[in-house]
């Protein structure tokens, strides 16, 4: 007697659209960021959603239970990502990792965390100082990710 196995389904990861999914089943507002974080970092994500916008006026914050996300039309739009802390913002940009990337994030001075393979995304640790003093690499990085997001 033997035993043959088959796999009848596997399961497909499809991005940051499944992340909202599962946020959905607890949603959120901003008072409950500003008590998980500060209002101070909360406000850095409003800063980024400012530079956001200049390319693409229609997009919201969409507040989520793990993460702050972005919206467009009430969809889902997520090429970056938010996550406020006490003392900082953690930034998560959907690019592709590469050497060109990682030395400009290196020359930059900006704080990375480790490089988010499964979702393709640099996952980037701000101060208020720096979202104000790097706002041109932030945006190149933003934008990069949105027309990726786009085509």
């Amino acid at each position: 007697m033997t035993l043959v196995f088959t796999t009848v389904m596997d399961e497909m990861s499809r991005g940051l659209v499944d992340e909202d999914e599962d946020a959905e089943a607890a949603p959120t507002d901003r008072a409950y960021w500003e008590k998980r974080a500060t209002k101070g970092t909360v406000t850095l994500a409003d800063d980024l959603l400012g530079i956001v916008r200049q390319f693409d006026p229609s997009l919201e914050l969409k507040y989520n239970k793990f993460y702050i996300g972005l919206s467009r039309d009430g969809q889902p739009y997520n090429f970056v990502t938010f996550r406020p802390k006490k003392s900082h913002l953690n930034l998560d940009v959907k690019l592709p990792q590469t050497e060109e990337f990682d030395a400009k994030i290196e020359e930059a001075g900006i704080e990375t965390l480790e490089y988010n393979k499964r979702w393709s995304t640099y996952r980037l640790r701000l101060t208020k100082e720096q979202v104000k003093s790097k706002v041109d690499l932030l945006r190149e990085l933003m934008q990069l990710a949105y027309e990726r997001r786009a085509s």
